[in-house]
């Protein structure tokens, strides 16, 4: 299953728009009970955290991985390293065994899972962003190339 180049960035935004999204609904729907002025500036906090020191740099160090490829069609899990997968099954198993486990309480899960979601969501939609200006470049050059001829 090889894909082009280009859609491993629109593969990155489904996979780390659909994480987000859970994480950010989970987080949401254990909020109520814990809404206050505090709770919602920690969430702030965990957001901004993560999006600047985590998923802002993974979202800028892929997509520069994958453009630099010089070859078109790639194997469709490529649009991530068995770094950036790593990652991705610990933090899944460390938050599926932190709510299984009840060792969380509901308030840390709402803060927390608020602003870790919200976080991937954005990354998420970055890599979708970035799609669209890899899709806009290469429909560019697709133009130039036929009106050359």
């Amino acid at each position: 299953m090889h894909v082009k180049r280009n859609t491993l960035l629109l593969l990155a935004c489904l996979v780390w728009s659909a994480a987000g999204f859970n994480i950010l609904r989970i987080g949401l729907l254990a909020y109520p009970a814990h809404l206050t002025a505090l709770n919602v500036l920690l969430s702030a906090l965990v957001f901004a955290v993560f999006q600047r020191f985590i998923f802002g740099k993974l979202v800028k160090k892929h997509t520069a991985r994958i453009s630099a490829y010089s070859e078109e069609r790639h194997f469709f899990l490529k649009f991530f390293d068995g770094k950036a997968f790593a990652i991705m099954a610990v933090m899944m198993t460390g938050g599926i065994g932190l709510r299984v486990s009840g060792l969380a309480p509901e308030r840390f899960i709402a803060v927390f899972y608020t602003g870790l979601g919200g976080a991937l969501l954005l990354a998420g939609l970055l890599f979708g962003r970035n799609y669209g200006k890899a899709a806009l470049a290469t429909a560019a050059q697709t133009n130039f190339a036929q009106k050359g001829e």
